[in-house]
């Protein structure tokens, strides 16, 4: 199941629909709030007016009124407000002895020009939030298209996703993620463009085309990640004669293999994060000793596969370097492999939820890189024919953990 950066877990799940029916109530309510404000100025200045002395002028106070309706909705609501507001004057002017003085028309003139200006300024707006909502829409529409959501259950395993661009009001950016179904094994990639945010998104589809191309293709799994990095860098050598930093740019990358049979992950990271492990009580971070050079930098990424132990009810995450260089208000990184350790028992769905919420709060309330993350969890199988008498189910399992093939 995928999820667009927010967050929570069993309980946690509760209060995500609570806050997020807070949150929506809050924008519904604001223009009834505003309304109720701005008549008890109405009321408060209005009789204020008429009750201290003719020399202390408070009808000027008026002009709040119209002006605090620019948080309603339409234009009916902070005309009316303006009509009212014009017989209080009426009634305080009266009541100061001015009817006949040009303190009156001034007064009304300048509810007049208030009312306008928010009307106009209400108008300009509703064409920006209107832009902006179309621009959002290509954004998520270009997600949907670059990293449509993984299938929630594959093959035993059962996948969750959350994405956040460093691009304000963007949906899209530089980490990129896929998963392709391949003869008795899942193939995975999470990577990061160099770069973040919307500058980033050419070479990220770029590299997930290629990885869909190559996992069907080739049989061997260093081989779809030297296939990767010579996409990657047949791009860089294209780019290179109108960029003259095509050079610099390169892709971080892990490419694992998920087989059906046997309870293992194979890993070939190209200078990218280590994926962290639960199981069990336990979680740990599976290191590569050896990592190759990131996509495009010309590597052998055929010497580089390591070999770690994925149980049943083991869970994965893969996730990019905006998880780890995330800081708070004074420069402390977020603790993901701790925060992670409290979290690993829930759901994938609600786990990286709840990290992505954790992590938002760490930072502030504004990340400041692209961050992907993707749980995967191996299901136990169902008793079946071959199992023993425990239920345990008799599926080969490999024992040469975090080996490196000779």
């Amino acid at each position: 199941m995928t999820t667009q950066t927010h967050m929570m877990t069993s309980t946690g799940r509760a209060a995500t629909g609570t806050g997020l029916a807070f949150s929506f109530s809050a924008v519904r309510l604001r223009p009834l709030i505003a309304v109720v404000v701005a008549s008890a100025v109405l009321l408060g200045v209005t009789l204020g007016g008429v009750i201290v002395p003719a020399d202390v002028h408070l009808v000027v106070l008026l002009v709040a009124v119209p002006a605090l309706t620019a948080a309603a909705d339409n234009t009916c609501t902070t005309v009316s407000m303006t009509a009212l507001a014009c017989l209080g004057v009426v009634a305080v002017d009266v009541d100061d002895g001015l009817p006949s003085s040009p303190i009156l028309p001034i007064d009304f003139l300048g509810l007049l020009v208030v009312c306008v200006l928010v009307l106009v300024f209400r108008r300009l707006r509703d064409v920006d939030h209107r832009t902006l909502h179309a621009v959002r829409s290509v954004s998520e529409t270009a997600q949907r298209a670059l990293l449509p959501p993984l299938p929630c259950r594959v093959a035993g395993l059962e996948i969750a996703t959350a994405y956040r661009s460093a691009a304000a009001h963007a949906h899209i950016g530089g980490d990129v993620y896929a998963a392709e179904r391949v003869d008795g094994t899942v193939r995975m990639l999470i990577g990061d463009v160099q770069g973040n945010g919307l500058a980033a998104v050419d070479d990220a589809a770029a590299v997930i085309g290629a990885f869909r191309e190559a996992a069907h293709r080739d049989v061997q799994l260093e081989h779809v990640a030297l296939a990767l990095d010579a996409g990657v860098r047949r791009r860089v050598d294209q780019a290179g004669q109108t960029d003259s930093n095509a050079a610099e740019r390169f892709i971080t990358a892990l490419v694992l293999e998920i087989p059906d049979d046997f309870h293992v992950v194979h890993v070939i990271s190209c200078g990218h994060p280590d994926l962290m492990r639960s199981h069990g009580t336990d979680v740990d971070l599976l290191e590569v000793p050896q990592p190759a050079p990131p996509l495009g930098l010309g590597g052998d990424q055929a010497a580089y596969q390591d070999i770690f132990g994925f149980e049943p009810e083991d869970t994965l995450l893969l996730h990019t370097d905006g998880l780890l260089e995330t800081r708070d208000a004074a420069g402390v990184f977020y603790p993901a492999l701790d925060r992670f350790a409290l979290l690993a028992e829930d759901e994938p769905q609600y786990l990286i939820e709840r990290l992505m919420s954790d992590l938002t709060v760490h930072a502030g309330g504004e990340v400041q890189d692209d961050v992907a993350m993707v749980a995967v969890r191996r299901r136990a199988a169902p008793p079946t024919e071959g199992a023993d008498e425990d239920g345990h189910h008799a599926s080969p399992v490999a024992t040469d953990f975090g080996s490196r093939p000779a």
